[in-house]
């Protein structure tokens, strides 16, 4: 069984190189402050990194691909016309005295 070391570095570059032994040696190229972080989000899910990091190996390999939609965020387009409306002030109704009335606002058609 071959051995993957990581080094995290700051630096925006990564490599690989395989010792004569069979280890991997991986310069990863990630903020030592976002380990620091993903170090405290998997202890709290009972993992160390190293197992999340395998986790995701593994997956990997059984999805044959990321096993993970990669894609932008996208925002629905009756909540993007909300904000846009609420921005500009179109379309608002209010203010109202009393809830009733205003729950009765957001019930009309």
């Amino acid at each position: 069984m071959a051995t993957l070391q990581i080094r995290i570095d700051d630096e925006e570059y990564g490599d690989i190189m395989v010792s004569e032994d069979g280890t991997w040696n991986y310069v990863f190229p990630y903020k030592s402050s976002y380990l620091k972080q993903a170090d405290t989000l998997f202890s709290s899910l009972g993992l160390d990194t190293s197992t999340a990091i395998r986790i995701f190996l593994n997956a990997a390999i059984e999805n044959a691909g990321i096993p993970f939609s990669v894609q932008h965020k996208t925002i629905p387009y009756q909540l993007e016309e909300a904000v846009y409306d609420s921005r500009f002030r179109r379309n608002l109704n209010g203010p109202f005295d009393q809830a009733q009335d205003a729950v009765a606002s957001m019930l009309e058609d």
